[in-house]
């Protein structure tokens, strides 16, 4: 808890910073900077009173929305603080922060479908944030949707390899993926593309790389337009050194998804390697 506490803090303040550049009332400005002081000093009471009467007076901001929701999330009171983070997205959108702790509030009122929604925006907003994919992983958790568990866990270990806890939970979500993927063989479904995509997750994580890729281009036989089959094949053949494969395979994620930063990362690698390894 007290580890959660200090990430919401984190994350108010870079909401404010982000909000503050749309311009508010000089006049205010003083009123506004002592409700955030009394809010990082924990004074709930005095900050809601003095973010309220703003709202009072006509201004709509997406900095009041925001430090309102922050305020209703740490009561637990989690209805209002999802009405007030849409209020505030509603004004700024591109909000990482109200984005992350709108998702947290979904989540802890079980809308998870809701949640996974707005923390994936969360994630593109928010990269390089550890606790946007651990909330992602989360949602995903509750849906039983084992392989986004998983990559958004793996993701983490990534972000934070010296946090043991993430090992864990990744190693929980694998052992989760692993029996889904063994009922679905079991039924009638072994050939779909979601099963051959777990499967070739799991042949990836236990090194067997030609399994993996077997696995992968039946998904993509199956699926020609499920995003990230076509990413895992091209990291797999940069793995094995296999540039020129390696780039056929991301140039076809990435007319799937143009948008996709981590493909458009994993591009940028592969060519990096292959230039360092031309002879």
């Amino acid at each position: 808890m007290l580890r959660f506490g200090i990430v919401l803090f984190m994350l108010f303040a870079a909401g404010m910073r982000t909000a503050a550049q749309q311009a508010l009332p000089p006049a205010l400005e003083a009123k506004i900077a002592a409700a955030v002081h009394e809010l990082q000093s924990g004074n709930l009471d005095s900050a809601q009173n003095t973010f309220s009467d703003v709202l009072r007076q006509g201004i709509k901001h997406p900095l009041i929305y925001h430090n309102l929701g922050v305020i209703a999330l740490l009561r637990d009171n989690h209805p209002e603080a999802v009405t007030r983070f849409h209020q505030a997205l509603a004004l700024q959108p591109d909000n990482g922060s109200s984005r992350l702790l709108l998702g947290i509030s979904l989540l802890a009122l079980r809308k998870n479908a809701e949640a996974v929604r707005e923390l994936k925006r969360a994630v593109t907003l928010l990269p390089e944030e550890p606790q946007a994919h651990l909330q992602l992983a989360r949602a995903y958790e509750g849906m039983e949707d084992w392989i986004g568990a998983v990559q958004e866990f793996q993701k983490l270990v990534q972000l934070a390899p010296r946090e043991p806890s993430y090992s864990y939970q990744l190693w929980r979500a694998w052992t989760k993926l692993s029996d889904w993927s063994y009922r679905q063989i079991l039924g009638l479904n072994s050939n779909s593309a979601r099963v051959q995509q777990a499967l070739g997750l799991e042949y990836a994580a236990q090194h067997k790389y030609d399994l993996a890729l077997a696995a992968y281009q039946k998904a993509a036989r199956s699926d020609p337009k499920l995003p990230e089959i076509h990413l895992a094949m091209a990291q797999l053949w940069l793995e094995m050194k296999k540039f020129d494969e390696a780039l056929s395979e991301i140039g076809l994620e990435l007319e799937l998804v143009p948008e996709s930063k981590t493909a458009a990362e994993t591009k940028a690698r592969i060519e990096t390697a292959k230039a360092e390894f031309s002879p």
